[in-house]
């Protein structure tokens, strides 16, 4: 891979992508482009920083920059979107437009200037919940809140561009990520927040909603396998090992942080919650090779120690640095100089 583009890539998963892809000795040059929104960090990419990465601080929705931006790469993982669900119930308009308008910017751009690879990745909250049985990638969607609606749309552009157009377009589809960096507004980071200030958390009805654990890096792992050998057309699960409901994954923090049951509350459950998401992922497996390799327990341990160690990421809560690095565009607008 000569030249790849990495949108969100300051974010949460899209950094950690971000500094494996660049241990690859045969990545000629990694393009960033973040619009550094709420949980989008420059810092997150830290180490990262050399002279095989360009930062562009831009939004998916400026097609000129967007144009400008595939004119000069061979490659695309696009990672940008908006992804909290409690956020998209009060705000859906931005979650259509970013992740909708968005996603079809950036594929209609890499259709005009012949993208070899393009992958879109996306969440298993498109299947819906499941009381039973796990979805494969032929599984019909059905998403029920704003935000995994806004991904369902989205993933069916960017796949309408490889049917109509034939633009190389995969997508990925992960189950709940978690690991260091991550902005603590979901469930990990922000119990793991509250615990170490001594506050409470809350618990939706009885803590009975199951989610499917991977650690951030086996994600990253699958998608370079999608970017790198994925079938153009094909859509690929991701997921992990580790099945817990709510109320046991905050057993398992409880005990990292020191903290008791005494620590938590119980309130109603909101609205569309859903009960379960599962999916299989042996298409990935089969096909590319694809197997988590991280322990959960140790890996947890792990997380919680990041965020005990580094408080100044989330108390108080900061914004993202003034400071722009020598391979840093901050500002940048239609056509990016690279430096």
């Amino acid at each position: 891979m000569d030249r790849l583009l990495v949108t969100g890539g300051a974010g949460f998963i899209g950094s950690h992508f971000v500094k494996r892809i660049l241990r690859a000795d045969d990545i000629g040059h990694v393009t960033v482009l973040d619009a550094l929104t709420y949980a989008g960090r420059i810092e997150n990419l830290g180490e990262a920083f050399h002279p095989k990465l360009t930062f562009v601080h831009g939004d998916i929705l400026d097609a000129d920059l967007v144009d400008a931006l595939l004119r000069e790469h061979t490659a695309v993982v696009h990672f940008a979107a908006e992804s909290h669900v409690d956020r998209s119930f009060d705000a859906a308009g931005a979650f259509l437009s970013t992740n909708v308008l968005g996603t079809q910017t950036l594929v209609d751009a890499a259709m005009r200037h012949s993208i070899s690879k393009f992958v879109h990745v996306s969440t298993d909250e498109v299947y819906g919940p499941l009381p039973q049985g796990s979805a494969t990638e032929a599984y019909p969607l059905r998403p029920t809140v704003p935000y995994a609606a806004s991904k369902a749309a989205s993933d069916l552009v960017a796949l309408s561009y490889f049917h109509t157009y034939g633009v190389p377009v995969c997508v990925t589809r992960s189950s709940n990520n978690y690991g260091s960096h991550q902005y603590p507004e979901k469930i990990i980071p922000l119990f793991v927040t509250r615990l170490l200030r001594g506050e409470q958390v809350t618990l939706h009805s009885r803590g009975q909603h199951v989610r499917n654990w991977l650690h951030v890096e086996d994600n990253c792992a699958g998608i370079e396998l999608v970017l790198r050998g994925g079938a153009p057309g094909e859509v690929y699960n991701i997921g992990g090992g580790s099945n817990f409901t709510s109320k046991e994954l905050t057993g398992h923090l409880l005990r990292l942080c020191g903290a008791d049951w005494d620590s938590v509350t119980y309130i109603p459950d909101r609205q569309a919650n859903d009960i379960r998401y599962s999916m299989v992922w042996d298409k990935i497996a089969s096909q590319l090779g694809y197997q988590p390799q991280r322990d959960f327990h140790e890996t947890l341990s792990d997380t919680v120690e990041w965020y005990r160690r580094n408080r100044d990421r989330w108390e108080p809560p900061t914004r993202n640095s003034a400071t722009p690095h020598p391979h840093v565009i901050l500002g940048a607008t239609r056509e990016p100089q690279h430096v």
